[in-house]
Protein backbone atom coordinates (compact mmCIF):
# COMPACT_ATOMS: atom_id res chain seq x y z
CA UNK A 1 0.00 0.00 0.00
CA UNK A 2 1.23 3.48 -0.86
CA UNK A 3 1.02 4.81 2.70
CA UNK A 4 3.36 2.13 4.06
CA UNK A 5 5.72 2.47 1.12
CA UNK A 6 6.08 6.21 1.75
CA UNK A 7 6.75 5.74 5.47
CA UNK A 8 9.17 2.87 4.87
CA UNK A 9 11.06 4.99 2.34
CA UNK A 10 11.30 7.92 4.75
CA UNK A 11 12.44 5.71 7.61
CA UNK A 12 15.05 4.13 5.34
CA UNK A 13 16.27 7.59 4.32
CA UNK A 14 16.36 8.56 7.98
CA UNK A 15 18.57 5.60 8.84
CA UNK A 16 20.97 6.37 6.01
CA UNK A 17 21.03 10.07 6.92
CA UNK A 18 21.71 9.25 10.57
CA UNK A 19 24.71 7.19 9.59
CA UNK A 20 25.94 10.00 7.34
CA UNK A 21 25.41 12.56 10.12
CA UNK A 22 27.47 10.51 12.57
CA UNK A 23 30.28 10.09 10.07
CA UNK A 24 30.02 13.44 8.26
CA UNK A 25 29.63 17.13 9.09
CA UNK A 26 26.85 19.26 10.65
CA UNK A 27 24.95 19.62 7.36
CA UNK A 28 23.88 16.00 7.63
CA UNK A 29 22.27 16.68 11.01
CA UNK A 30 20.10 19.34 9.41
CA UNK A 31 19.04 16.89 6.70
CA UNK A 32 18.30 14.28 9.37
CA UNK A 33 16.02 16.78 11.15
CA UNK A 34 14.11 17.30 7.91
CA UNK A 35 13.66 13.55 7.39
CA UNK A 36 12.52 13.04 10.99
CA UNK A 37 9.98 15.85 10.58
CA UNK A 38 8.62 14.17 7.44
CA UNK A 39 8.36 10.83 9.25
CA UNK A 40 6.46 12.53 12.08
CA UNK A 41 4.18 14.19 9.53
CA UNK A 42 3.55 10.83 7.85
CA UNK A 43 2.61 9.20 11.16
CA UNK A 44 0.26 12.08 11.97
CA UNK A 45 -1.35 11.77 8.52
CA UNK A 46 -2.04 8.09 9.18
CA UNK A 47 -3.77 8.62 12.53
CA UNK A 48 -5.75 11.83 11.81
CA UNK A 49 -9.36 11.34 10.66
CA UNK A 50 -10.33 14.52 8.82
CA UNK A 51 -8.64 13.92 5.46
CA UNK A 52 -9.04 10.53 3.77
CA UNK A 53 -6.49 11.37 1.08
CA UNK A 54 -3.77 11.84 3.73
CA UNK A 55 -4.66 8.56 5.46
CA UNK A 56 -4.02 6.70 2.22
CA UNK A 57 -1.22 8.96 0.91
CA UNK A 58 0.72 10.37 3.89
CA UNK A 59 3.10 13.27 3.20
CA UNK A 60 2.71 13.21 -0.60
CA UNK A 61 -1.04 13.84 -0.24
CA UNK A 62 -0.24 17.37 0.93
CA UNK A 63 0.61 18.22 -2.67
CA UNK A 64 -3.10 18.14 -3.46
CA UNK A 65 -3.87 20.73 -0.81
CA UNK A 66 -0.96 22.87 -2.03
CA UNK A 67 -2.43 22.87 -5.54
CA UNK A 68 -5.87 23.70 -4.12
CA UNK A 69 -4.31 26.71 -2.42
CA UNK A 70 -3.18 28.19 -5.72
CA UNK A 71 -6.18 27.10 -7.78
CA UNK A 72 -7.37 30.63 -8.75
CA UNK A 73 -4.17 30.95 -10.78
CA UNK A 74 -4.55 27.44 -12.22
CA UNK A 75 -8.29 27.49 -12.82
CA UNK A 76 -8.25 28.74 -16.41
CA UNK A 77 -5.47 26.29 -17.25
CA UNK A 78 -7.59 23.40 -16.01
CA UNK A 79 -10.79 24.63 -17.70
CA UNK A 80 -9.09 24.98 -21.07
CA UNK A 81 -7.83 21.41 -20.85
CA UNK A 82 -11.05 19.94 -19.41
CA UNK A 83 -9.22 18.91 -16.23
CA UNK A 84 -11.62 20.75 -13.93
CA UNK A 85 -13.73 17.66 -13.31
CA UNK A 86 -16.45 16.64 -15.76
CA UNK A 87 -19.09 15.81 -13.11
CA UNK A 88 -18.94 19.11 -11.18
CA UNK A 89 -17.19 22.41 -11.75
CA UNK A 90 -14.82 23.99 -9.22
CA UNK A 91 -17.38 26.29 -7.62
CA UNK A 92 -19.87 23.48 -7.05
CA UNK A 93 -17.20 21.27 -5.53
CA UNK A 94 -16.08 24.08 -3.24
CA UNK A 95 -19.67 24.66 -2.11
CA UNK A 96 -20.25 20.97 -1.32
CA UNK A 97 -16.98 20.58 0.60
CA UNK A 98 -17.52 23.82 2.55
CA UNK A 99 -21.02 22.85 3.61
CA UNK A 100 -19.93 19.34 4.58
CA UNK A 101 -17.08 20.69 6.68
CA UNK A 102 -19.16 23.50 8.17
CA UNK A 103 -16.78 26.20 6.91
CA UNK A 104 -17.44 29.55 5.25
CA UNK A 105 -18.57 29.06 1.64
CA UNK A 106 -18.90 32.72 0.68
CA UNK A 107 -16.64 34.05 -2.06
CA UNK A 108 -15.43 37.52 -3.10
CA UNK A 109 -16.22 39.30 -6.38
CA UNK A 110 -19.11 38.45 -8.68
CA UNK A 111 -20.32 35.60 -10.84
CA UNK A 112 -17.86 33.71 -13.00
CA UNK A 113 -20.69 32.84 -15.40
CA UNK A 114 -21.27 34.83 -18.57
CA UNK A 115 -24.79 36.12 -17.93
CA UNK A 116 -25.18 36.93 -21.65
CA UNK A 117 -24.41 33.35 -22.68
CA UNK A 118 -27.16 31.59 -24.65
CA UNK A 119 -28.86 29.13 -22.29
CA UNK A 120 -27.97 31.06 -19.11
CA UNK A 121 -30.72 30.58 -16.50
CA UNK A 122 -31.63 32.65 -13.48
CA UNK A 123 -34.31 32.73 -10.80
CA UNK A 124 -36.48 35.83 -10.45
CA UNK A 125 -35.99 37.45 -7.05
CA UNK A 126 -38.46 39.77 -5.35
CA UNK A 127 -38.08 43.41 -4.44
CA UNK A 128 -39.84 42.44 -1.20
CA UNK A 129 -38.10 39.29 0.09
CA UNK A 130 -39.74 37.26 2.83
CA UNK A 131 -38.21 36.06 6.12
CA UNK A 132 -36.69 32.59 5.81
CA UNK A 133 -39.11 29.96 7.08
CA UNK A 134 -38.12 28.75 10.54
CA UNK A 135 -39.40 25.25 9.82
CA UNK A 136 -38.35 23.38 6.68
CA UNK A 137 -41.39 21.73 5.04
CA UNK A 138 -41.48 18.02 4.30
CA UNK A 139 -43.29 16.15 1.55
CA UNK A 140 -45.89 13.54 2.49
CA UNK A 141 -45.57 10.51 0.23
CA UNK A 142 -48.57 8.21 0.17
CA UNK A 143 -51.51 8.03 -2.20
CA UNK A 144 -55.01 6.74 -1.51
CA UNK A 145 -53.85 3.09 -1.43
CA UNK A 146 -50.95 3.75 0.95
CA UNK A 147 -51.43 2.88 4.63
CA UNK A 148 -48.09 4.12 5.96
CA UNK A 149 -47.28 7.54 4.44
CA UNK A 150 -43.77 8.94 4.83
CA UNK A 151 -42.64 12.52 5.39
CA UNK A 152 -39.81 13.02 2.89
CA UNK A 153 -37.10 15.67 3.22
CA UNK A 154 -36.44 18.09 0.35
CA UNK A 155 -32.98 16.52 -0.21
CA UNK A 156 -32.11 12.85 0.31
CA UNK A 157 -29.42 10.29 -0.51
CA UNK A 158 -29.92 8.90 -4.00
CA UNK A 159 -29.45 5.27 -5.01
CA UNK A 160 -25.92 3.87 -4.55
CA UNK A 161 -25.40 0.15 -3.98
CA UNK A 162 -23.19 -1.80 -1.63
CA UNK A 163 -20.47 -3.01 -3.96
CA UNK A 164 -20.35 0.31 -5.77
CA UNK A 165 -19.69 2.11 -2.46
CA UNK A 166 -17.58 0.86 0.41
CA UNK A 167 -18.91 -0.32 3.73
CA UNK A 168 -17.54 2.78 5.47
CA UNK A 169 -19.13 5.14 2.94
CA UNK A 170 -22.53 3.49 3.35
CA UNK A 171 -22.29 3.63 7.12
CA UNK A 172 -21.48 7.34 7.00
CA UNK A 173 -24.35 8.02 4.61
CA UNK A 174 -26.92 6.10 6.64
CA UNK A 175 -25.79 7.52 9.97
CA UNK A 176 -25.83 10.98 8.40
CA UNK A 177 -29.39 10.35 7.21
CA UNK A 178 -30.38 9.28 10.72
CA UNK A 179 -28.74 12.34 12.25
CA UNK A 180 -30.23 14.77 9.72
CA UNK A 181 -33.66 13.19 9.38
CA UNK A 182 -33.62 12.39 5.65
CA UNK A 183 -33.95 9.22 3.58
CA UNK A 184 -31.25 6.94 2.16
CA UNK A 185 -31.88 4.96 -1.04
CA UNK A 186 -30.14 1.57 -0.89
CA UNK A 187 -29.44 1.24 -4.60
CA UNK A 188 -30.36 -2.01 -6.34
CA UNK A 189 -27.61 -4.08 -4.68
CA UNK A 190 -29.72 -5.18 -1.73
CA UNK A 191 -29.68 -4.15 1.92
CA UNK A 192 -26.35 -4.74 3.66
CA UNK A 193 -25.50 -4.49 7.37
CA UNK A 194 -23.90 -1.14 6.53
CA UNK A 195 -27.28 0.29 5.54
CA UNK A 196 -28.64 -0.61 8.96
CA UNK A 197 -27.27 2.30 10.95
CA UNK A 198 -30.59 3.86 11.96
CA UNK A 199 -31.35 5.99 8.90
CA UNK A 200 -34.66 5.71 7.02
CA UNK A 201 -34.29 3.46 3.97
CA UNK A 202 -35.77 3.53 0.49
CA UNK A 203 -35.37 -0.07 -0.64
CA UNK A 204 -34.59 0.02 -4.35
CA UNK A 205 -35.30 -3.14 -6.31
CA UNK A 206 -33.93 -3.44 -9.82
CA UNK A 207 -34.27 -5.97 -12.61
CA UNK A 208 -31.96 -8.41 -10.78
CA UNK A 209 -34.33 -8.40 -7.76
CA UNK A 210 -31.30 -8.54 -5.50
CA UNK A 211 -32.18 -9.33 -1.93
CA UNK A 212 -35.58 -10.70 -2.92
CA UNK A 213 -34.96 -13.18 -5.72
CA UNK A 214 -35.36 -16.86 -6.43
CA UNK A 215 -32.46 -19.03 -7.52
CA UNK A 216 -33.55 -18.44 -11.13
CA UNK A 217 -33.44 -14.65 -10.71
CA UNK A 218 -37.18 -14.05 -10.50
CA UNK A 219 -38.96 -11.84 -7.97
CA UNK A 220 -39.62 -13.76 -4.74
CA UNK A 221 -42.81 -12.37 -3.10
CA UNK A 222 -42.44 -14.35 0.13
CA UNK A 223 -38.88 -13.20 0.70
CA UNK A 224 -39.92 -9.65 -0.15
CA UNK A 225 -42.81 -9.70 2.34
CA UNK A 226 -40.54 -10.91 5.12
CA UNK A 227 -37.78 -8.35 4.52
CA UNK A 228 -39.92 -5.30 3.83
CA UNK A 229 -41.59 -5.66 7.23
CA UNK A 230 -38.43 -4.15 8.74
CA UNK A 231 -39.36 -0.81 10.33
CA UNK A 232 -36.22 0.86 8.95
CA UNK A 233 -37.55 0.39 5.41
CA UNK A 234 -39.94 3.28 4.79
CA UNK A 235 -40.46 3.15 1.00
CA UNK A 236 -40.00 0.72 -1.89
CA UNK A 237 -38.68 1.95 -5.24
CA UNK A 238 -38.76 -0.20 -8.37
CA UNK A 239 -35.92 0.79 -10.70
CA UNK A 240 -36.90 0.79 -14.36
CA UNK A 241 -33.85 2.64 -15.67
CA UNK A 242 -30.92 4.76 -14.58
CA UNK A 243 -30.07 8.17 -16.00
CA UNK A 244 -26.41 7.49 -16.72
CA UNK A 245 -27.10 4.26 -18.62
CA UNK A 246 -30.82 3.86 -19.42
CA UNK A 247 -31.78 0.61 -21.10
CA UNK A 248 -28.53 -1.04 -20.03
CA UNK A 249 -28.06 -3.70 -17.38
CA UNK A 250 -24.93 -4.41 -15.41
CA UNK A 251 -22.42 -7.13 -14.62
CA UNK A 252 -20.46 -7.57 -11.42
CA UNK A 253 -17.49 -9.89 -12.13
CA UNK A 254 -17.25 -12.97 -9.95
CA UNK A 255 -14.00 -11.76 -8.42
CA UNK A 256 -15.86 -8.80 -6.91
CA UNK A 257 -18.75 -10.85 -5.50
CA UNK A 258 -17.45 -11.18 -1.96
CA UNK A 259 -19.24 -13.06 0.81
CA UNK A 260 -20.85 -9.83 2.08
CA UNK A 261 -22.00 -8.70 -1.36
CA UNK A 262 -23.33 -12.18 -2.14
CA UNK A 263 -25.31 -12.20 1.12
CA UNK A 264 -26.83 -8.75 0.45
CA UNK A 265 -27.79 -9.60 -3.12
CA UNK A 266 -28.81 -13.22 -2.60
CA UNK A 267 -26.41 -14.57 -5.24
CA UNK A 268 -23.63 -17.19 -5.12
CA UNK A 269 -20.28 -15.93 -3.87
CA UNK A 270 -17.56 -15.69 -6.48
CA UNK A 271 -19.92 -16.04 -9.45
CA UNK A 272 -20.69 -13.37 -12.06
CA UNK A 273 -23.71 -11.32 -10.98
CA UNK A 274 -25.89 -10.07 -13.84
CA UNK A 275 -28.50 -7.31 -13.67
CA UNK A 276 -30.48 -7.59 -16.94
CA UNK A 277 -31.67 -4.50 -18.83
CA UNK A 278 -35.32 -5.61 -18.57
CA UNK A 279 -37.70 -6.89 -15.88
CA UNK A 280 -39.05 -10.44 -15.83
CA UNK A 281 -42.02 -9.55 -13.60
CA UNK A 282 -43.77 -7.34 -16.17
CA UNK A 283 -43.50 -6.26 -19.81
CA UNK A 284 -46.31 -3.73 -20.38
CA UNK A 285 -47.40 -0.46 -18.73
CA UNK A 286 -50.49 -2.15 -17.29
CA UNK A 287 -48.44 -5.03 -15.86
CA UNK A 288 -46.04 -2.49 -14.34
CA UNK A 289 -48.84 -0.69 -12.51
CA UNK A 290 -50.35 -3.98 -11.31
CA UNK A 291 -46.91 -5.09 -10.07
CA UNK A 292 -46.52 -1.83 -8.13
CA UNK A 293 -49.89 -2.50 -6.49
CA UNK A 294 -48.83 -6.05 -5.65
CA UNK A 295 -45.58 -4.87 -4.07
CA UNK A 296 -47.43 -2.26 -2.00
CA UNK A 297 -49.83 -4.88 -0.70
CA UNK A 298 -46.96 -7.24 0.17
CA UNK A 299 -45.33 -4.29 1.97
CA UNK A 300 -48.46 -3.81 4.09
CA UNK A 301 -49.26 -0.48 2.48
CA UNK A 302 -45.84 1.20 2.61
CA UNK A 303 -45.29 3.87 -0.10
CA UNK A 304 -44.29 2.16 -3.33
CA UNK A 305 -43.19 3.74 -6.59
CA UNK A 306 -40.67 3.53 -9.40
CA UNK A 307 -37.63 5.31 -10.80
CA UNK A 308 -36.93 5.88 -14.47
CA UNK A 309 -34.96 7.95 -16.91
CA UNK A 310 -37.57 9.20 -19.38
CA UNK A 311 -37.29 7.82 -22.91
CA UNK A 312 -40.23 8.60 -25.15
CA UNK A 313 -43.13 10.71 -23.92
CA UNK A 314 -45.43 8.07 -25.42
CA UNK A 315 -44.23 5.52 -22.87
CA UNK A 316 -44.86 7.94 -20.01
CA UNK A 317 -48.36 8.58 -21.30
CA UNK A 318 -48.94 4.84 -21.74
CA UNK A 319 -48.13 4.36 -18.05
CA UNK A 320 -50.57 7.16 -17.20
CA UNK A 321 -53.25 5.50 -19.34
CA UNK A 322 -52.67 2.24 -17.44
CA UNK A 323 -53.07 4.11 -14.15
CA UNK A 324 -56.36 5.62 -15.29
CA UNK A 325 -57.65 2.31 -16.66
CA UNK A 326 -56.80 0.31 -13.52
CA UNK A 327 -57.51 3.01 -10.96
CA UNK A 328 -54.06 2.31 -9.48
CA UNK A 329 -51.25 4.81 -8.98
CA UNK A 330 -47.76 4.57 -7.54
CA UNK A 331 -47.17 6.68 -4.47
CA UNK A 332 -44.17 8.35 -6.10
CA UNK A 333 -42.12 8.48 -9.28
CA UNK A 334 -38.43 9.40 -9.22
CA UNK A 335 -37.26 10.99 -12.48
CA UNK A 336 -33.56 10.36 -13.08
CA UNK A 337 -31.92 12.70 -15.57
CA UNK A 338 -29.48 11.64 -18.27
CA UNK A 339 -26.86 13.76 -16.47
CA UNK A 340 -27.04 11.35 -13.52
CA UNK A 341 -23.83 9.65 -12.47
CA UNK A 342 -22.65 6.06 -12.27
CA UNK A 343 -19.58 4.11 -11.25
CA UNK A 344 -19.13 2.71 -14.75
CA UNK A 345 -20.97 2.94 -18.08
CA UNK A 346 -20.06 3.11 -21.77
CA UNK A 347 -19.25 6.66 -22.83
CA UNK A 348 -21.90 6.51 -25.55
CA UNK A 349 -24.62 5.89 -22.96
CA UNK A 350 -23.36 8.61 -20.64
CA UNK A 351 -23.26 11.20 -23.42
CA UNK A 352 -25.98 10.31 -25.89
CA UNK A 353 -28.84 8.27 -24.39
CA UNK A 354 -31.61 9.37 -22.05
CA UNK A 355 -33.66 12.52 -21.46
CA UNK A 356 -32.04 15.29 -19.40
CA UNK A 357 -33.65 15.95 -16.03
CA UNK A 358 -35.36 19.22 -17.00
CA UNK A 359 -37.26 17.69 -19.92
CA UNK A 360 -37.88 14.45 -18.03
CA UNK A 361 -39.36 16.25 -15.04
CA UNK A 362 -41.58 18.48 -17.14
CA UNK A 363 -42.79 15.45 -19.12
CA UNK A 364 -43.71 13.34 -16.08
CA UNK A 365 -45.22 16.25 -14.14
CA UNK A 366 -47.39 17.42 -17.02
CA UNK A 367 -48.42 13.89 -17.98
CA UNK A 368 -49.68 13.29 -14.44
CA UNK A 369 -51.40 16.68 -14.37
CA UNK A 370 -53.04 16.11 -17.76
CA UNK A 371 -54.23 12.65 -16.72
CA UNK A 372 -55.74 14.06 -13.53
CA UNK A 373 -53.34 12.04 -11.33
CA UNK A 374 -50.87 14.60 -10.01
CA UNK A 375 -52.48 14.90 -6.58
CA UNK A 376 -52.06 11.14 -6.04
CA UNK A 377 -48.40 10.83 -7.06
CA UNK A 378 -45.37 12.65 -5.66
CA UNK A 379 -42.41 13.26 -7.98
CA UNK A 380 -38.75 13.07 -6.98
CA UNK A 381 -35.84 14.42 -9.03
CA UNK A 382 -32.32 13.00 -9.24
CA UNK A 383 -29.44 13.76 -11.56
CA UNK A 384 -26.69 16.23 -10.68
CA UNK A 385 -28.56 17.83 -7.79
CA UNK A 386 -25.96 19.51 -5.55
CA UNK A 387 -26.94 23.02 -4.41
CA UNK A 388 -29.87 24.89 -2.94
CA UNK A 389 -30.58 26.47 -6.31
CA UNK A 390 -30.73 22.97 -7.85
CA UNK A 391 -33.45 22.06 -5.35
CA UNK A 392 -35.41 25.22 -6.13
CA UNK A 393 -35.15 24.72 -9.90
CA UNK A 394 -36.26 21.09 -9.77
CA UNK A 395 -39.28 21.85 -7.58
CA UNK A 396 -40.18 24.70 -9.90
CA UNK A 397 -39.96 22.30 -12.86
CA UNK A 398 -42.36 19.80 -11.31
CA UNK A 399 -40.61 17.86 -8.54
CA UNK A 400 -41.79 17.61 -4.95
CA UNK A 401 -38.38 16.62 -3.55
CA UNK A 402 -34.85 15.80 -4.71
CA UNK A 403 -32.15 13.15 -4.32
CA UNK A 404 -28.38 13.54 -4.61
CA UNK A 405 -25.72 10.88 -5.18
CA UNK A 406 -22.41 12.43 -6.26
CA UNK A 407 -22.80 15.39 -3.92
CA UNK A 408 -23.41 12.99 -1.02
CA UNK A 409 -20.33 11.01 -2.06
CA UNK A 410 -18.32 14.23 -2.01
CA UNK A 411 -19.64 14.93 1.49
CA UNK A 412 -18.07 11.60 2.50
CA UNK A 413 -14.75 12.65 0.97
CA UNK A 414 -14.98 11.78 -2.76
CA UNK A 415 -12.50 13.89 -4.76
CA UNK A 416 -13.81 12.91 -8.21
CA UNK A 417 -10.75 10.83 -9.06
CA UNK A 418 -13.05 8.93 -11.48
CA UNK A 419 -11.51 5.55 -10.63
CA UNK A 420 -14.73 4.08 -9.19
CA UNK A 421 -14.64 1.07 -11.53
CA UNK A 422 -11.02 0.14 -10.72
CA UNK A 423 -11.39 -0.59 -6.97
CA UNK A 424 -8.57 1.89 -6.33
CA UNK A 425 -10.53 4.88 -4.98
CA UNK A 426 -7.87 7.01 -3.23
CA UNK A 427 -10.20 8.11 -0.41
CA UNK A 428 -12.04 4.86 0.36
CA UNK A 429 -15.48 5.86 -0.95
CA UNK A 430 -15.93 3.67 -4.04
CA UNK A 431 -13.84 0.60 -3.27
CA UNK A 432 -14.08 -2.79 -1.59
CA UNK A 433 -10.38 -2.78 -0.69
CA UNK A 434 -10.36 -2.80 3.14
CA UNK A 435 -6.99 -1.06 3.23
CA UNK A 436 -8.27 1.82 1.13
CA UNK A 437 -11.68 2.15 2.78
CA UNK A 438 -9.89 2.41 6.16
CA UNK A 439 -9.03 6.00 5.19
CA UNK A 440 -12.70 6.99 5.45
CA UNK A 441 -13.47 7.74 9.09
CA UNK A 442 -17.17 6.97 9.58
CA UNK A 443 -17.80 9.28 12.55
CA UNK A 444 -16.21 12.31 10.86
CA UNK A 445 -17.97 11.73 7.54
CA UNK A 446 -21.32 11.11 9.27
CA UNK A 447 -21.22 14.68 10.52
CA UNK A 448 -20.22 15.96 7.10
CA UNK A 449 -23.12 14.22 5.36
CA UNK A 450 -25.60 15.66 7.87
CA UNK A 451 -23.98 19.11 7.62
CA UNK A 452 -24.10 19.12 3.83
CA UNK A 453 -27.77 18.13 3.64
CA UNK A 454 -28.85 20.63 6.30
CA UNK A 455 -26.94 23.58 4.87
CA UNK A 456 -28.02 22.88 1.28
CA UNK A 457 -31.71 22.67 2.19
CA UNK A 458 -31.34 25.82 4.29
CA UNK A 459 -29.82 27.60 1.29
CA UNK A 460 -32.78 26.50 -0.82
CA UNK A 461 -35.13 28.00 1.75
CA UNK A 462 -33.06 31.22 1.71
CA UNK A 463 -33.38 31.43 -2.08
CA UNK A 464 -37.13 30.84 -1.86
CA UNK A 465 -37.41 33.69 0.66
CA UNK A 466 -35.40 35.96 -1.67
CA UNK A 467 -37.99 35.21 -4.34
CA UNK A 468 -40.68 36.64 -2.07
CA UNK A 469 -42.14 33.24 -1.16
CA UNK A 470 -42.83 31.47 2.12
CA UNK A 471 -42.77 27.86 0.89
CA UNK A 472 -41.49 25.66 -1.97
CA UNK A 473 -45.14 24.96 -2.82
CA UNK A 474 -45.44 28.53 -4.13
CA UNK A 475 -42.78 28.09 -6.82
CA UNK A 476 -44.05 28.49 -10.39
CA UNK A 477 -42.46 28.00 -13.85
CA UNK A 478 -42.66 31.74 -14.57
CA UNK A 479 -40.04 32.34 -11.85
CA UNK A 480 -37.20 30.67 -13.81
CA UNK A 481 -35.92 32.37 -16.94
CA UNK A 482 -33.56 31.25 -19.72
CA UNK A 483 -31.65 33.40 -22.19
CA UNK A 484 -32.79 32.43 -25.69
CA UNK A 485 -30.54 34.79 -27.63
CA UNK A 486 -28.60 37.96 -26.95
CA UNK A 487 -31.72 40.14 -26.86
CA UNK A 488 -34.42 37.83 -25.46
CA UNK A 489 -35.16 35.74 -22.38
CA UNK A 490 -38.21 33.60 -21.70
CA UNK A 491 -39.62 31.98 -18.56
CA UNK A 492 -40.32 28.29 -18.18
CA UNK A 493 -44.01 29.14 -18.39
CA UNK A 494 -43.40 30.40 -21.95
CA UNK A 495 -40.81 27.87 -23.07
CA UNK A 496 -42.82 24.71 -22.41
CA UNK A 497 -46.42 23.56 -22.78
CA UNK A 498 -48.10 23.15 -19.39
CA UNK A 499 -51.25 21.05 -19.26
CA UNK A 500 -54.31 21.77 -17.13
CA UNK A 501 -55.58 19.14 -14.65
CA UNK A 502 -57.39 16.38 -16.59
CA UNK A 503 -56.74 18.02 -19.96
CA UNK A 504 -55.56 14.76 -21.55
CA UNK A 505 -58.88 13.12 -20.70
CA UNK A 506 -60.87 15.68 -22.69
CA UNK A 507 -61.01 16.53 -26.37
CA UNK A 508 -57.82 16.13 -28.39
CA UNK A 509 -58.60 19.49 -30.02
CA UNK A 510 -57.87 21.18 -26.71
CA UNK A 511 -54.36 19.73 -26.50
CA UNK A 512 -51.09 21.02 -27.95
CA UNK A 513 -50.50 19.18 -31.22
CA UNK A 514 -47.52 17.10 -30.08
CA UNK A 515 -49.21 16.08 -26.80
CA UNK A 516 -52.36 15.08 -28.72
CA UNK A 517 -50.32 12.92 -31.11
CA UNK A 518 -48.43 11.15 -28.33
CA UNK A 519 -51.58 10.62 -26.23
CA UNK A 520 -53.33 8.93 -29.17
CA UNK A 521 -50.33 6.67 -29.81
CA UNK A 522 -49.89 5.70 -26.15
CA UNK A 523 -51.10 2.15 -25.43
CA UNK A 524 -51.46 0.90 -21.84
CA UNK A 525 -50.65 -2.61 -23.03
CA UNK A 526 -47.49 -1.88 -25.04
CA UNK A 527 -44.16 -0.18 -24.42
CA UNK A 528 -43.42 1.13 -27.91
CA UNK A 529 -39.86 1.45 -29.27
Amino acid sequence: MVRFYVLATLIGLGAVTLMAAVIGGPGWWFLLAVVVALVALGIYDLVQKQHSILRNYPVIGHMRFLLEGIRPELQQYFIERNYDGRPYDRDTRSTIYARAKGTNEEQPFGTERDVNEIGYEYLVHSTAPRPVATEVPRVRIGGPDCRAPYEMALLNVSAMSFGALSANALQALNRGAAKGGFAHDTGEGGISPYHRQGGDLVWEIGSGYFGTRTKDGDFDPDQFRDKVADDQIKLISLKLSQGAKPGLGGVLPGAKVTAEIAAARGVPQGEKCVSPPYHKAFSTPRELILFIARMRELADGKPTGFKLCVGSRTDVLAICKAMVAEGITPDFIVVDGAEGGTGAAPQEYEDHIGTPLTEGLLTVHNALVGAGLRDRVKVGASGKVATGVDIVKRILQGADYTNAARAMMMATGCIQAQTCHTNTCPVGVATQDPRRMRALDVADKTDRVANYQRETVQQAMQVIASMGLDSPHQLEPRMLRRRIDHTRTESYAELFDHLAPGQLLGSAHDLPEDWARDWVQADPDVFKP
